[in-house]
């Protein structure tokens, strides 16, 4: 087939004699479809190799990305048998399938379809691209993960699921089902599948009518799946057993941790458990190493801001705060600081609720509410420890403000964060806990804000027409708005058709000095001091965002979203 594909685009003139053999070299070399390795050489465009194929055999093309496959469809053929043979069921009408290829010759896939399915195919031609994609989106949660399912579902319709009788459940019932190795295997396929994901954060959430698992990826939630409602307690309680957390408990919320050793890599989990109207939601942090980035150059610092960051964090004293949302990235920007600043000569304290990610060299400390290790305890007892930086989780009342403080004025570097919406408004908060103006004044050195936005797909980047008038009303210049070629991820199989992979932070960087202490005396409003702020230097999250388009990192939609204009 590949000689007589390469013969029929030789006489049809698309490509010479001299490309086919070089394409036959490379197939030989690297394997692969004759097609793809035309492509591969930019001997011809993916599009018109499918027309081309399409127009030679009669058969129509289909564009992928403008169609919705029907889930039931996808049970059809199994993924192995849709990635050998690089095709994709599209749609049925009554004994017929439709099924998308890239190679429309391969008799032998359109025999294993009507063999395996009993309906006649049609099939239609894509490119490679777009059923590699579809491919990837459709066939989500793995091959092992769907027959794991199929076999779990097959007596789903045996059992009806009445919710009134869920409390009081036999205890003995349910240690028996969380053994089962179906139960086991499905956790264990959860977890694995995450973690391949770069997922976040695990979600299992039961509701009335259904039960379903999701993924944060990247910062935003992606369903995966939707397990049996019958499983509901059985997975529950096999990941409480996992992470050593009390079955018997379904009241009360819970926390534990599971740790797990995949691929000679160690993946710490920290699981949570809520008691919510129709059972117990469960949430699992990825806590992953191999993914936490110490180097402060690579976290998405601008040079000037990472400058005045440096500088802060090599003071013998004084306080650096770093605020912004949950999620937002501030305990990897505080372990990079600590990172760079941890020798041998400084004893380093660390209060944290929960320690993340061990750190070689530094004492952290868990901190326990339940007997009484809170934050303001645990700053206390680390001022009879001899100590030179002190790190804090979080500066949540006016006790471990005031302590923090005094710390910073007492010859200590303190670390600590907020949760505040940008730098300025971080002074204000202080001074609403009720701290001195002339102590935030002379104890703060630096502020950092921070976000966290979603980078393009380096796979499948593609350039986004945006309206001039668009551009100025997110940050722009009229220039700039003129000249600018903002980027945007068209979506492909590498993002799972997301059209974004990783993320880059942004930050807001406000250095303490003369003018800004002056402001803070005189008792002036966040406003007020952004605005002086700016004057000086400092660069918003949203200019942050405008220079990452710029840069082709993001695009304008996720700038929008994750930060607020200036």
């Amino acid at each position: 087939m590949a000689t007589r594909l390469g013969q029929m685009l030789v006489e049809a003139k698309l490509i010479s004699s001299e490309q086919l053999k070089q394409a036959l070299e490379l197939q030989s070399k690297d394997g692969g479809r004759l097609g793809t390795n035309m492509v591969k050489l930019g001997q011809v465009t993916e599009e018109r190799l499918a027309a081309f194929l399409s127009k030679q055999y009669g058969i129509p093309s289909i564009d992928l990305a403008n169609f919705e496959i029907d889930s039931n469809l996808v049970k059809l053929i199994p993924s192995e048998v849709a990635q050998k043979h690089m095709i994709v069921p599209v749609s049925r009408r009554g004994a017929t399938l439709t099924i998308a290829m890239v190679d429309p010759s391969n008799v032998f896939a359109i025999d294993d379809v009507k063999f395996m399915t009993g309906y006649n195919v049609e099939p239609v031609v894509a490119t490679e691209t777009a059923v590699k994609t579809a491919i990837q989106k459709n066939y989500n949660s793995t091959a092992a993960l769907q027959t794991v399912m199929d076999s779990i579902t097959k007596q789903e319709e045996l059992f009806d699921v009445i919710h009134e009788e869920d409390e009081a459940a036999d205890l003995t019932e349910i240690k028996a089902a969380v053994e089962e190795a179906p139960v086991v295997k499905l956790v264990n396929l959860i977890l694995g599948d995450a973690i391949t994901k770069r997922a976040s954060d695990i979600h299992v959430e039961p509701y009335e009518k259904i039960f379903r698992v999701r993924y944060r990826i990247d910062g935003v939630l992606q369903e995966v799946m939707q397990p049996p409602l019958r499983l509901r307690a059985a997975l529950t309680s096999r990941i409480k057993i996992m992470a050593e957390l009390d079955i018997a408990e379904r009241r009360l919320p819970q926390d534990g941790r599971i740790k797990l050793k995949m691929k000679n890599r160690e993946v710490d989990l920290r699981v949570s458990t809520l008691p919510t109207l129709f059972g117990e939601k469960v949430v699992m942090r990825i806590l992953d190493k191999s993914n936490l980035t110490l180097d402060m150059t690579k976290l998405g610092f601008d040079p000037k801001p990472l400058k005045d960051f440096q500088n802060a964090i090599e003071c013998p004293y004084g306080m650096v705060l770093v605020t912004g949302p949950t999620g937002s990235g501030k305990t990897t920007t505080l372990y990079s600081a600590l990172n760079q600043i941890n020798k041998i000569g400084t004893n380093i304290m660390t209060a944290e609720d929960p320690v993340e990610y061990n750190l070689l060299g530094v004492n952290q400390v868990q901190m326990k509410d339940e007997i009484g290790l809170n934050f303001s305890a645990a700053l206390r007892s680390f001022l009879r420890q001899d100590p030179d930086i002190i790190m804090v989780g979080e500066i949540r009342d006016y006790e471990t403000a005031e302590i923090g403080v005094k710390a910073a004025l007492t010859g200590h570097l303190v670390l600590s964060t907020l949760h505040t919406n940008d730098a300025p408004s971080t002074i204000n908060r202080l001074l609403n806990m009720g701290v001195e103006p002339f102590l935030v004044s002379s104890s703060v050195l630096l502020i950092v804000a921070q976000r966290l936005a979603r980078k393009i797909c380096p796979e499948c980047k593609e350039e986004e027409k945006v309206a001039p008038q668009g551009l100025v009303s997110i940050g722009f210049s009229k220039e700039e708005a003129e000249t600018v070629k903002p980027l945007r991820g068209k979506g492909c199989g590498n993002c799972n058709n997301s059209g974004y992979r990783g993320r880059i932070a942004l930050y807001e960087v406000m250095p303490i000095g003369e003018e800004i202490k002056e402001l803070i005396l005189e008792g002036a409003s966040a406003g007020e001091i952004k605005k002086r702020a700016i004057s000086l230097g400092m660069k918003t999250l949203r200019m942050s965002g405008v220079q990452k388009i710029k840069e082709g990192v993001t695009s304008v939609e996720e700038v929008v979203r994750v930060t607020f204009g200036d």
